[in-house]
């Protein structure tokens, strides 16, 4: 048995696991990169710190979370706090690399750790909200997505947020026709790269 409930603190080592393991195209991200610690850093635990009323956790029965879903209401202002207030957390950790152009991925993942901004795409200024989903490969097929993704969209509408945001690796098939049966449609995003954009209005 599952459920669906707000994340606690007590969830933060797994959702940093869960973050690990589906992370590289929805699947395991620790084989393909030195040290790959700041995937969670980036994509997950920002948001349970500086959102949490926004940060949801399926949890099995032994109230172990399974997945998450996580977000912000407000792109512009979580990328300012991120820097301000995320930022210098993890920085000493993981400093920003030298030169323009990253030598390999982990090297990509620091410059992206340290360029908040690039979450500031003008062609998604509609659609606010941002999320991110993460979910152990074996309670996933179970209406579990679908699931998270509906007790997000009600924090949303409760928050008065009209729209949300999300970027797939286009890479990760599954997920995107996941996300397209799930009601969210594709955004033209110039300059894309390896990226798909997807939005739905709540």
């Amino acid at each position: 048995m599952t459920i669906i409930r707000p994340y606690r603190p007590i969830d933060h080592a797994a959702v940093h696991d869960i973050c690990l393991r589906t992370a590289h195209r929805g699947g395991d991200a620790r084989p393909h990169f030195r040290d790959p610690g700041i995937l969670p850093e980036i994509f997950a635990l920002p948001y349970t710190r500086l959102e949490p009323q926004l940060a949801f956790v399926l949890a099995d029965a032994d109230d172990r979370a399974v997945g998450y879903v996580l977000a912000t209401g407000d792109t512009a202002a979580f990328a300012a706090r991120f820097r301000d207030e995320w930022l210098p957390r993890v920085s000493g950790r993981y400093p920003a690399p030298d030169g323009t152009d990253p030598r390999d991925g982990d090297e990509a993942l620091r410059r992206l750790l340290h360029s908040p901004e690039h979450m500031l795409v003008p062609a998604l200024a509609p659609y606010p909200a941002h999320l991110h989903m993460g979910m152990l490969p074996e309670h996933r097929r179970q209406g579990h997505g679908r699931a998270l993704l509906g007790r997000l969209v009600i924090a949303l509408q409760e928050a008065g947020v009209p729209a949300l945001h999300l970027g797939v690796a286009t890479a990760n098939t599954a997920a995107l026709a996941f996300y397209r049966r799930t009601g969210l449609h594709d955004i033209d995003v110039p300059d894309a790269g390896p990226v798909t954009y997807l939005g739905r209005r709540i």
